[in-house]
């Protein structure tokens, strides 16, 4: 007959039992109230904070490189025409800016989003994107792959980002794309 207790039988030759195994590291989010989401107006705070420095990281080596453009006007019979070149060096500063938000860019929205679920601007505003079936951050690929789904977003009068305004979970279409939600850290 078996223990009593509806336990197993231990295992045969005096051996230990096994250690139990380890509980998932998430828990699914399932169905919340749609309050549990994250605002649209937060979003839209993070998103703001998250576009300072990608601006002045590109703005001021643009800004420098146009302040020392070559400008050239000549009078044609259809009135005056006028080119701006820049300078090698403010076309070399320009594209030093451009690599340097876009590295910003992938560290701030892949690497760090995608580990922790928070952006820079994401953290000041205190809420996180996770998979929605795990509840867990869903790493640097998919962090990139989400960035890039928002394009869609803004494909038709950038409906897309008005989406969280009334929809249940409050989610983007790049969100549900990804299957991402949006939930405040507390």
């Amino acid at each position: 007959p078996p223990p009593p207790g509806n336990y197993p039988p231990p295992p045969p030759g005096n051996y230990p039992p096994p250690p139990p195994g380890y509980g998932s590291v998430g828990s699914p989010v399932g169905q919340l109230p749609q309050e549990a989401y994250t605002s649209w107006l937060t979003r839209v705070g993070a998103y703001l904070i998250d576009s300072v420095p990608i601006l002045a990281i590109y703005g001021i080596p643009s800004m420098i490189a146009g302040s020392t453009a070559k400008r050239e006007c000549v009078t044609t019979s259809l009135g005056l025409a006028c080119t701006v070149t820049p300078s090698s060096a403010g076309a070399m500063l320009m594209f030093i800016g451009w690599v340097a938000a876009l590295g910003y860019g992938i560290w701030n929205f892949g690497y760090r989003q995608g580990v922790t679920g928070s952006s820079i601007g994401k953290s000041v505003m205190k809420f996180k994107v996770v998979a929605e079936a795990t509840g867990q951050p869903i790493g640097f690929g998919m962090s990139i792959v989400r960035q890039l789904a928002h394009i869609i977003d803004g494909l038709i009068l950038c409906i897309g980002y008005l989406f969280p305004l009334w929809d249940a979970k409050r989610q983007t279409i790049a969100d549900k794309i990804m299957t991402t939600v949006c939930l405040p850290i507390r």
